[in-house]
Formats: structure tokens, C-alpha cells, sequence
């Protein structure tokens, strides 16, 4: 049996019980127990809105957790490994022929340096296509151990090369590199090389290792040095410039920033932020909104239960910690489900946005996050009612037990007469004035629909957003199917470069066609690799979105991804030195595609036979005629040459579908926790006007019409929260989309952004409507069922 302090506060019942309860309970009403046992009670009692409150905190604290994960990750991780091996604020590459060793080992008394490493030999060499290593260029540097005073490499598999013939590859601690260990490394037109240690360098000063004494037969043509400065938070570039003013000129090729490798291991990360921090933000505040409906209801339907407690001994400030106490205990629950269950999504999230980097940075979500999404959603589930919870403290015992909880009876009257001389159904004028009778709650309802809304429409805008950034990304419907060339370990095609691309083309169903040959490039003075795409055929057909300039022309040109051009801080104009097996040209940016791969270029394939007349096409991207069967085309290909491996052409980006499955999820959490604060204002207003209801009832009124009156009664608060919501949720649209572009160093074009039209917002605005009636149809419904006797009750 429940405790007589909940039956109080729950309201049920005459006077006598009154009378019964006090002398019983009052030596019981003293400290935080007899607060606890009637907040308690005021939970079981008001399930369904502590149901609703659990249920809206729940995803809020799941978005939130997610997105500080995303946030940490992005850079805490990164700073305490780089701390741990002390990694250099700067890698600078010089040029041999310049500038002695001796010479360069003098910058480290320089005031502005901490501690320097090197100078070591840095050569870069290129891997035969032997099948245990990609085929290309690989930067090698020469260094006796991987310890020091700066750039502390991990060696977390095998040892470290200390004669020639030995190499360390940089690979992150993953247990699938192992298998490495032992196999061979052979340089073309040098020496074979045998993998006997992997290690991770967080700052990537190189990709691969050997002993100082190899490096001679590897012919180096740069020397690194690594340099640590006393305030790395400074102007990085005037400190590398003025501890190697005292070099010859020319002498400094190129230097690069820890902040940039910083930027480029969180960019991925970055994309995620701002939608996840959108739904984070609109999820806390419908979570407020809420919890001071539901608490500034139970205190106007409670106004007699609260004199109640006041005259068995509450104090005021009791009153309101139980009010307090009321929505904390749900507020809690819900926190600590979502904080489990941010949890269990961040991981795989994470996963997914460093691809392979976890390991290497120590990835994961900080104890902090949970410690902050554990208190710091609480407390703004306390503030959120705190206001509401007031009320109780100012209202007297005598006037609470004498008062009804029915609105004041002048509330809403003037409108109700307008809307009652309009030509409307009695039911529909009755509810479309009911929402006048409480215009705070109103107000509350309205903001969360409108809320809602604003969700839905941000959630399809990124939709159509991201289904064009996949279909810019995979170039959907400009590239059917890819044919590889076999490798050295499969079956090797029987015609020749010119051969194969006469081949495509002369079968039925081509359209287009696009050779292009993958190669690692080095540019000149860089450790890292970057990848380049030698292009040659029907390039206009390829499908690629320009942002600025034009696509590839004649020879030496480049068209460069947005990213990658951000990274390096480079515009159409600029001229590159590409570097393959020593030789090396020169080609100029004209173009600048919207690309997030802040590694790769496109070049014409002219360039190409400047760096390696050799060269064949190692693909093919053909475009089929409209109607033609990818599988069928493959197949044909297939039986023409069984040395081709024609793959078709995925027509889905994985970061996109990620995006779009956490946005769908994220909707429906907060497209139903607004049904359900809809929900919680019908089952307040029923409450209420139990009376009203027994009335018209008695006077006539069918239950359909009662379910009429309290469906209409919503609906207009729906309508008008469909119209303010529209426009809001096409601001954080755009808000939200230049935030994702500008984190992943793209320019985002106008197809990405302008991705409403007409029909498509006619369609959203009665989403208000549909909230609205679904939240209110089942009390609505559980209203006309209510029988006139038990209406009409003495409270």
C-alpha cells in the first residue's frame, strides 16, 4: 500500500483523510527523509511524465556524449602523445649541397630552441611493386635509435634497424601490420631491404627508418632536423626562421608545423562535430523546455496537495525540493542510460572518423566527458524547474487547500467568445481557444513543436545535403564501372596500355573513357607522401566539381582538392615539384576541386612522361550508355582480356551514409520526445477541466467531439510551430553545412547548400501539425471515454 504522504500529495480524497494524516505524520515530516519518501511517491504516481523526462534527457545526454567524445579525441589524445614522445614543433628539411651538419647542429643554441634531434640523412626511395609494400615513393631517414631529445618514436613491434639491409616501417599499433615483420622491402635500381621493427612517430617526421650507415647507398639528398621551441604556442614561423637565419640562403627547403598534422588528424572528426553538437544543443533545450512544463503543471494541478504538505510541517524550501527531488530522480535515470549508451555509439564513431589512428593516439573518450554529461546535465535539469518549482514556495497553505486547479475562469474567455461567433464547428472554436486558458504552457508546447520542427527540417536538409556531397564524392552516374590492370601476383592482361584502352572502347555499351595511374609522388622538401592521379582521355566526363578555376589541360598542370590546398596553404597559381625515382618536374595549380582528400592530386598525364616515361595506366573509368547492365558490361570485359579486373563504381560515400544515419536517429529521438511533451500537455489540460469536460458532456457533447475539441486544441499550436520552426531549421541548415565544410577544409559549393525548393518546404510545414495531433490524439482519446460521473466528482 502506498504511504499517506503520497496519497496526500497525490490529491485523491476528502477532507477526512486530512484530519487522519496529520496527527500520524507530523513527527515523520522532519529533514531530507520525509522530502524523499514524497518525491519518490510523486514519481510512481506521474509515470508517464517522469517517463517523458527520463526519455528527453536520455537523448540529449546520448548526443552530448558523443559530441564532446568527437571533441576530445580531436585533440587531447593528440597532445598528450605528442607530449609523451616529445614530438617536434617543427620538421625542417635542408638541402645537403647547402649546408653542413656541423652547420646545422649550431641552431640548437639558439634562445628561441629547446632541444633539437638530428641532423639526419633523409632519402626518398621507391618501392618495386613486389606485393609486400605499396609500390612508390617512401620516405627514409637515417637515425641510430628511436629515442632522444625530441621526437621519442614507439617502437611497438620488433627492434630497431642498426645495420644495413634493416628497415623500420612507421605503421600505427595495430595487430594486422605484424605480419610485416620479416618480409622485404626492395628499392628500385638499390638495395632489399628486410622489415625488422614497426614504429609510430604521432608527428610523422618519416615513413620509414634504417641505420645512419645505410643511408649512403640511398643517396639522401635533404637533411631533417627536428626542433622543440620554448614557446611552440608562439609564431612558429618567425622562430624557425630565426633559429636558421644564420644558415646560407636557400639552405631551409621546407619546414612543417606539429599544428598541421594536429589539424589534419582531426578533420575528419571536425565534420561530425557541428551537426552532433546541433542535436546535442536542440535535445538539452526541448529537455528544459519539458521539465518546466511538467513541473509548472504538477505545481498549478498540485496547489491543493501543496498546501496540504505545508500544513503538515513542510517548509517552503521543502516544497520545492520536492518538486525538485521530482523530475532530478527521472532526470538522473535517463542521464545515466544515455551516458551508457553515448558511450557504446562514440567507439564506433570514433572508429569510423580516425580510421586506423586509434591506436596510434591513444584514442578513446575521457573520464570527464561521462563525469561532465553526469552532472552537468542534471544541473540544467534542476535550473529548468527550479523556476516553476518557486511558484510552491510562495503560496500559502490556506490558499492552496481552498484553491482548484482549473485555470481562472477569465483566462481565454474573450478569445473563446471570438472564435465561438466564427463559423466553426462548437468543438474545433472550443479547442482552438483552450490553448488561451494557460498561455505559459502554451507558450512552453509551442516552443518545443516549434523545436521539433526546427529538427525535422535541419534533419533533411542535411539529407539532401550529404546525398549530394556522396554523389559529388563517388561522381554518380559519370563513372559506371573501374577496370583494373592485373598485378604481378594475378593474371596479367595480354594487351598493352594503348591496347586495353582501344579495347574498352570498342565494346558495346561504352560511352566514356578515362585512364589514370595512381602513383605516390614526393614533394620536394615534404616527408609526407602524397598521391597522385595522371589522368588522360574524356576528362570531361569525369564528374568533378570545381570551386574554382578549371579542369586539367595541356602538360604540367594540377587540379588539387579543396583540402589539400588548405592544408598547405596553396591557391590556383602556385607551382609545385613533383619528385618520382629522382626525377623530378614542375606543374602549376589551375584548378581546385571539392575534395576532402587533403593528400591527393590530379595531374595531366603528359606530366607524367616527365617524371617516368614508363608509366602505364593501372585503371580504366568507363561511363556506360544509358540502359546498359554494369554486370554484363563487366562480364564482356572479362572474356576480352582475363587480365582485366573490372570492379563497378560504388555510388555510396561512407562518411555520408554515417552522417545520415546518426541525423535519422537523432530525428526520430526528438521528433518523439516533442510528441511526447505534446503528449504531457493534454493529459495536464484533461486533467484540469475533468469538470469542463463533465459538463459539455452532460450538455450534449459526443466523445468524438470532446476528441475533436483537444486534437484542434493542439493542432493550431502545431501550425503555428510549423511556421516558426521552418525557417529556423534552414538557418542551422546553412549554419550547420559551412561549419562542416570549413572543419574538413572544403568550399562548399552551392549545390551542397541550396538544396531547398518549393514543394519540398510545403512539405515540411505541416510537420508542427503532425507532432501536434500524434501527441495528442491518445489523451484526446482517453478524455471522451471519461464518463460524466466520474467528471463531475467532488476533487
Amino acid at each position: 500500500m502506498r504511504d499517506r504522504s503520497a496519497r496526500l500529495h497525490d490529491g485523491s480524497s476528502g477532507r477526512e483523510r486530512l484530519g487522519d494524516v496529520i496527527p500520524a505524520q507530523h513527527s515523520r515530516l522532519e529533514g531530507a527523509g520525509a522530502v524523499w519518501r514524497v518525491a519518490v511517491a510523486a514519481v510512481r504516481r506521474r509515470r508517464f511524465q517522469s517517463t517523458v523526462l527520463g526519455v528527453v534527457v536520455l537523448c540529449s545526454t546520448v548526443a552530448i556524449v558523443v559530441a564532446l567524445g568527437l571533441l576530445e579525441a580531436s585533440s587531447a589524445p593528440f597532445d598528450r602523445t605528442f607530449a609523451a614522445q616529445r614530438g617536434p614543433h617543427a620538421v625542417a628539411a635542408f638541402d645537403r649541397t647547402a649546408v653542413s651538419d656541423d652547420e646545422l647542429t649550431r641552431t640548437a643554441g639558439h634562445p628561441a630552441v629547446e632541444a633539437v634531434a638530428g641532423p639526419f640523412g633523409q632519402a626518398v626511395i621507391t618501392v618495386a611493386d613486389t606485393g609486400n609494400l605499396p609500390p612508390g615513393p617512401l620516405t627514409v631517414v637515417g637515425r641510430a635509435d628511436p629515442g632522444g631529445p625530441v621526437d621519442r618514436v614507439n617502437l611497438w613491434a620488433g627492434r630497431w634497424a642498426t645495420a644495413p639491409g634493416q628497415i623500420v616501417l612507421d605503421r600505427s599499433p595495430e595487430p594486422l601490420f605484424r605480419d610485416l615483420l620479416g618480409s622485404t622491402v626492395q628499392v628500385r635500381g638499390g638495395p632489399e631491404l628486410t622489415i625488422v621493427g614497426l614504429a609510430s612517430s604521432v608527428s610523422r617526421t618519416a615513413e620509414a627508418w634504417v641505420a645512419p650507415g645505410q643511408m649512403p647507398v640511398l643517396r639522401p639528398t635533404v637533411t631533417q632536423m627536428l626542433y622543440r621551441f620554448t614557446d611552440p604556442d608562439g609564431d612558429l614561423r618567425a622562430a624557425v626562421a630565426a633559429s636558421t637565419s644564420g644558415l646560407p640562403a636557400g639552405a631551409l627547403l621546407d619546414w612543417q608545423s606539429y599544428l598541421t598534422v594536429k589539424e589534419d588528424v582531426a578533420r575528419t572528426a571536425s565534420a561530425y562535430l557541428p551537426f552532433l553538437t546541433g542535436f546535442g544543443v536542440l535535445g538539452l533545450t526541448v529537455a528544459v523546455l519539458i521539465v518546466a512544463n511538467v513541473v509548472g503543471g504538477a505545481v498549478v494541478a498540485g496547489r491543493r496537495h501543496i498546501g496540504v504538505l505545508k500544513s503538515l510541517g513542510f517548509t517552503p524550501n521543502q516544497v520545492v525540493a520536492v518538486y525538485l527531488a521530482m523530475v532530478l530522480l527521472p532526470g538522473f535515470a535517463g542521464c545515466l542510460v544515455g551516458t551508457g549508451l553515448g558511450a557504446l555509439a562514440a567507439r564506433p564513431l570514433l572508429d569510423l572518423v580516425f580510421q586506423g589512428l586509434g591506436a596510434a593516439i591513444g584514442l578513446g573518450v575521457a573520464a570527464w566527458v561521462y563525469v561532465a554529461a553526469l552532472l552537468g546535465v542534471p544541473a540544467v535539469v534542476v535550473l529548468a524547474a527550479l523556476l516553476p518549482a518557486s511558484r510552491a514556495h510562495r503560496l500559502s497553505a490556506a490558499e492552496t487547500i481552498s484553491a482548484g486547479s482549473a485555470p481562472r475562469s477569465a483566462r481565454g474567455q474573450r478569445v473563446q467568445r471570438l472564435l465561438a461567433g466564427a463559423r466553426l464547428p462548437r468543438a474545433v472554436g472550443l479547442g482552438l481557444g483552450l490553448p488561451f486558458a494557460r498561455p505559459g504552457r502554451s507558450a512552453l508546447t509551442l516552443a518545443t513543436i516549434v523545436l521539433g520542427v526546427t529538427t525535422v527540417t535541419l534533419a533533411s536538409g542535411l539529407f539532401r545535403t550529404m546525398v549530394a556531397y556522396s554523389d559529388v564524392a563517388q561522381r554518380a552516374g559519370h563513372i559506371h564501372t573501374v577496370v583494373h590492370v592485373g598485378r604481378p601476383d594475378q593474371t596479367r592482361p595480354s594487351h598493352d596500355d594503348a591496347g586495353i584502352e582501344a579495347l574498352l572502347r570498342s565494346l558495346p555499351g561504352t560511352r566514356h573513357v578515362i585512364a589514370d595511374a595512381w602513383i605516390d609522388v614526393h614533394l620536394a622538401g615534404r616527408s609526407d607522401r602524397i598521391m597522385a592521379q595522371f589522368l588522360r582521355g574524356d576528362l570531361d566526363s569525369r564528374g568533378d566539381t570545381l570551386v574554382r578555376g578549371r579542369s586539367l589541360g595541356g602538360p604540367g598542370e594540377v587540379v588539387a582538392p579543396s583540402a589539400f590546398m588548405n592544408k598547405r596553404g596553396l591557391r590556383i597559381g602556385d607551382r609545385l615539384t613533383l619528385e618520382v625515382a629522382g626525377a623530378r618536374t614542375t606543374a602549376t595549380i589551375v584548378g581546385e576541386a571539392m575534395d576532402a582528400a587533403a593528400d591527393l592530386i590530379m595531374v595531366s598525364w603528359p606530366t607524367l612522361a616527365a617524371l617516368d616515361p614508363g608509366q602505364h595506366a593501372t585503371q580504366y573509368e568507363v561511363q556506360l550508355a544509358e540502359g546498359i547492365d554494369v554486370e554484363a558490361y563487366n562480364a564482356a570485359v572479362k572474356a576480352a582480356d582475363p587480365g582485366l579486373y573490372p570492379v563497378p563504381k560504388s555510388q555510396v560515400d561512407d562518411n555520408s551514409v554515417a552522417i545520415i544515419s546518426a541525423t535519422s536517429i537523432f530525428t526520430l529521438l526528438l521528433g518523439a520526445v516533442a510528441t511526447l511533451g505534446v503528449f504531457n500537455t493534454v493529459v495536464l489540460n484533461t486533467r484540469e477541466r475533468r469538470r469542463d469536460l463533465g459538463v459539455l458532456k452532460s450538455i450534449g457533447m459526443t466523445p468524438r467531439q470532446v476528441t475533436v475539441m483537444m486534437v484542434t486544441s493542439m493542432a493550431a499550436l502545431g501550425a503555428a510551430g510549423g511556421l516558426l520552426g521552418l525557417p529556423l531549421g534552414v538557418a542551422a541548415h546553412r549554419l550547420v553545412v559551412d561549419t562542416m565544410f570549413a572543419a574538413v577544409g572544403l568550399t562548399a559549393p552551392a549545390l551542397m547548400l541550396d538544396v531547398w525548393r518549393i514543394p519540398m518546404l510545403a512539405a515540411l510545414v505541416p510537420a508542427g501539425v503532425a507532432i501536434a495531433m500524434l501527441g495528442a490524439f491518445l489523451p484526446a482519446r482517453s478524455a471522451a471515454r471519461l464518463t460524466i460521473a466520474e467528471a463531475l466528482r467532488t476533487e
